[in-house]
């Protein structure tokens, strides 16, 4: 469907030495320099630098994916959400109760 195409974005998390995790996702919150940041599809541009902390990815249909990472920016545009960190480590799977 066209609206659920919409309200989702591509993520894309990458540490200096490999790819880390990459799919469609509804929300991702982030460790920013600043304090929390959560992205939602259609949010405005953004560059920021992030601070070590964890990265959790919600997928469309509720699966959450926590990664451990290490400083880094992040860069949102046209619902493409790119997470370049030092480091970064998936830390578990779940389900959004």
């Amino acid at each position: 469907m066209a609206g659920e195409e919409k309200s989702t974005m591509q993520v894309n998390i990458v540490a200096s030495d490999r790819p880390v995790w990459s799919g469609t996702a509804r929300s991702v919150t982030i460790p920013a320099s600043e304090g929390g940041m959560g992205i939602l599809p259609d949010h405005e541009p953004v560059l920021t630098v992030i601070r070590e902390g964890v990265v959790t990815v919600t997928e469309a249909e509720g699966t959450q994916h926590s990664f451990n990472v290490n400083d880094g920016f992040i860069a949102f545009d046209s619902n493409k959400l790119t997470v370049a960190v030092e480091r970064g480590s998936q830390l578990k799977d779940g389900q959004q109760d």
